[in-house]
């Protein structure tokens, strides 16, 4: 065998170690610059099912091995294009670049550098991902930490009258804005949370592999129960999201280069820290095409 060519990594080496928080495991023992088993992929789903996110550390991707391992999970979604209307990388359609860095003026990825408060990807719309990976390339010294929530041990956790009142309900949510808090092109600004554009969908799901229920709340900002009035709807909101953000229930991702981690966007909640406009920082993220989230 050469020295170049490709090595099945198989289950043998491949271990799982939990964070200890509701979420997070680190997957060791696998290289993803190479081919991987039935197998190993057969572990690393059921340690995903169980522990919502995996991290795999020291890792070095191209694109194409970025893509082909998220492909092992299911279809991808293609990448929302970007300011100038083409794809973040030309030949990279499912590939969305994540940077705060700008060359020649213009911004080389989405998101920047600012916070991106607690939520769900794609929430607003009736299809929602399965999950999404990220990668990173040139990270921060400090700051771009990504947060996590269990959004099965949110559910579990709720006050029994929080847990009762919302049960049944059904939570629009705001397609206006992006979770850095901007404006999305070709949408108005809503001042009624009521009447904002968004997709619909149960405030309790029930995942689809695991069966679990989660509590399925998407983004705070514009938020609405459907049938409420306002004043009535944004009280519940704002209980339920006090709840969900405890300091206590949350799992936080420190960046180094190489890292890999990936999400089941159905049942674990994220955000990201500010951090200094001056570091440059440069990641590669796939999505995993879903379904539509039901009770």
């Amino acid at each position: 065998m050469s020295a170049t060519a490709p090595v099945l990594q198989s289950a043998i080496n491949v271990q799982v170690i939990p964070t200890g928080a509701a979420v997070g495991a680190d997957i060791v023992g696998v290289d993803l610059s190479q081919p991987v088993s039935d197998e190993a992929i057969r572990i690393i789903h059921d340690a995903w099912m169980q522990h919502l996110v995996l991290r795999f550390r020291g890792q070095t991707l191209t694109k194409d091995h970025l893509l082909e391992f998220s492909r092992r999970f299911g279809d991808l979604d293609k990448a929302p294009i970007n300011t100038l209307g083409k794809p973040w990388i030309d030949g990279y359609p499912d590939i969305t670049v994540m940077s705060n860095i700008k060359v020649d003026g213009a911004p080389i990825g989405g998101l920047g550098y600012g916070e991106a408060v607690w939520h769900t990807d794609m929430s607003y719309q009736e299809v929602t991902p399965t999950g999404a990976l990220l990668y990173g390339i040139e990270v921060t010294k400090e700051g771009g930490e990504t947060g996590f929530l269990s959004m099965y041990q949110v559910y579990d956790t709720l006050p029994a009258d929080l847990k009762a009142a919302v049960e049944g309900k059904m939570i629009k949510h705001d397609a206006s804005y992006n979770s850095a808090g901007d404006l999305r092109k070709g949408f108005e600004p809503v001042t009624d949370p009521s009447k904002a554009p968004g997709a619909i969908h149960p405030a309790v799901i029930r995942h689809p592999v695991t069966g679990r229920k989660a509590l399925f709340l998407g983004r705070r900002p514009n938020g609405y129960i459907m049938g409420m009035p306002l004043a009535e709807s944004e009280a519940l909101l704002d209980r339920l999201w006090a709840h969900s953000t405890q300091p206590h229930l949350a799992w936080y991702q420190v960046w180094k280069v190489g890292d890999l981690l990936m999400w089941d966007n159905r049942c674990a909640m994220h955000r990201r820290n500010a951090f200094d406009p001056n570091e440059r920082r440069y990641m590669l993220r796939t999505q995993i095409r879903g379904s539509r989230p039901s009770a």
